[in-house]
């Protein structure tokens, strides 16, 4: 059988566009390898967010390149749709394929080895006007599964190159939607990720059907027990939103909505169509309708011309809303941006200490939001053990002295929580199911708590409980 491996840069998107085609090879008879190994096919899903995801996706591509040099190399992704002829110029590399016809990928990879030369299929995505379906009807060694229900972005944002990358926003059809949500928790998955490059502008190309009414939709799936919205921008909270959530059983007591600045002032060079006192009327609709709601967040620091006194606008606005974590980052220009070519660009050192701030105060934020749950009982993905972590909390897993009988998730609200599975329990069986967890120690990045029960779920089909433990 033929073999095919793959590597993902940037967003949750990509991941699940890499599974899809993932899907495609497969029922064409292929089998996947890792990356590291030999194959006859290597696909790069790259990105292009900033120039250091360019300069990653080069890298992997030529380690591709040197793994198997008789290898098909095929590139994709964001970096392949805004830059073809750039990564075709590389030797070795046999197809570049744009954002919008993945779908194609094994027939434009069989054309290459018969024609026996590489070449570039690659359109203007701003004329794209129909969403490209990619099923995937399972997630390899995930416990919580992604489901793509749009692709691109209206918004032209002078910071960003995704519009150009990933043309303008095309909503799945709901009839797919629901029907994918179904066989993800037919499959055992007891939380689905409702993901796109812009989700919240969900329906903006339908007629008159959007987010709220595809979550309405989505509560008639009865095996279906957690929805999370991957992110939300503040002016597409409506009241009509706001009254589904507040009466869903299924969506988690969370919402992402970046508000990048807290200046008018920098909003309006952002091209970000909301005011800072808009966001925060929607930030008290919110919490009125739902009071312990998690609200996280991104923030952009040095945005071209951004003052000290512009800076303290968005820190003490952030302070005063409590978010519960921030995503930050430092401005990066991006060539074919708008505000690539401003003047005033902020030096390095200056956003460097503007994100520090921000991360300290994230860390408060997030310390104080936990310290509401302790001694109460909260539900939990567990999604691995916790010797497994891979970031800052594995060394305050790993010091526990029942580490071994630990295992990591995340509650509704997302906060990380690790807890102890008692004996006579299987590690195994707690990993992907949802059990009460009741807080007893908090910080930063870490809830210590202890478990009290499973929650017990309609039957659904054990298809993801069977490849974990085969």
């Amino acid at each position: 059988m033929p073999t095919v491996a793959f590597h993902t840069l940037g967003c949750k998107v990509n991941f699940y566009d890499t599974e899809g085609i993932w899907q495609v090879f497969k029922h064409n008879g292929y089998t996947q390898v890792p990356f590291e190994e030999a194959a006859d096919v290597y696909v790069v899903n790259t990105c292009t967010v900033t120039h250091s995801g360019d300069k990653k996706s080069r890298q992997m591509i030529r380690r591709a390149i040197r793994t198997n040099p008789e290898s098909v190399v095929v590139v994709t992704g964001c970096y392949a749709q805004i830059a073809p002829e750039e990564i075709a110029r590389i030797e070795g590399v046999d197809l570049v394929i744009g954002n919008d016809k993945k779908s194609r990928i094994v027939e434009y990879v069989e054309e290459v080895r018969r024609e026996q030369h590489p070449f570039t299929v690659v359109d203007n995505i701003l004329k794209t006007r129909e969403f490209e379906e990619l099923d995937v009807p399972f997630f390899e060694e995930r416990t919580r599964a992604n489901l793509k229900i749009q692709d691109g972005c209206n918004n032209f944002c002078t910071f960003c190159i995704i519009p150009w990358a990933r043309g303008l926003i095309r909503s799945r059809a709901p009839e797919k939607i629901i029907t994918q949500a179904t066989k993800l928790a037919r499959a055992g998955y007891r939380e689905i990720v409702l993901t796109g490059i812009h989700t919240g502008g969900y329906g903006a190309d339908l007629n008159g059907y959007r987010l709220a009414h595809l979550l309405r939709d989505l509560e008639q799936v009865p095996e279906l027990y957690r929805v999370r919205i991957s992110s939300i921008e503040a002016s597409e909270i409506d009241d009509e939103l706001i009254d589904v959530l507040r009466h869903s059983t299924q969506v988690v007591n969370h919402l992402h909505v970046p508000i990048q600045a807290a200046s008018d002032a920098v909003l309006k060079k952002m091209n970000r169509h909301y005011t800072v006192a808009q966001f925060a009327e929607k930030l008290a609709k919110l919490r009125e309708a739902l009071p312990n709601l998690a609200i996280t967040s991104d923030v952009i620091v040095g945005f071209p011309g951004e003052t000290d006194e512009q800076f303290e606008e968005t820190y003490e606005f952030i302070r005063r809303e409590r978010f519960s974590e921030l995503h930050v980052f430092p401005y990066s220009q991006r060539k074919g941006t708008p505000a690539a070519k401003f003047p005033d660009q902020v030096p390095d050192d200056v956003k460097h200490r503007r994100v520090e701030r921000l991360l300290e105060l994230s860390r408060q934020l997030t310390a104080e939001y936990a310290r509401s749950f302790v001694g109460k009982e909260i539900e939990v993905i567990a999604e691995h053990p916790g010797r497994m972590a891979d970031d800052g909390t594995k060394e305050l897993v790993a010091s526990h002295p029942l580490a071994d009988r630990i295992v990591v998730g995340h509650a509704d609200n997302y906060l990380k929580v690790a807890f102890v599975v008692p004996e006579g329990i299987d590690l195994t069986s707690v990993v992907g199911e949802v059990s009460k967890v009741r807080i007893e120690e908090t910080s930063a990045t870490l809830q210590m708590g202890s478990f009290v029960s499973q929650v017990t779920i309609p039957e659904a089909t054990t298809e993801r409980a069977r490849r974990m433990t085969s």
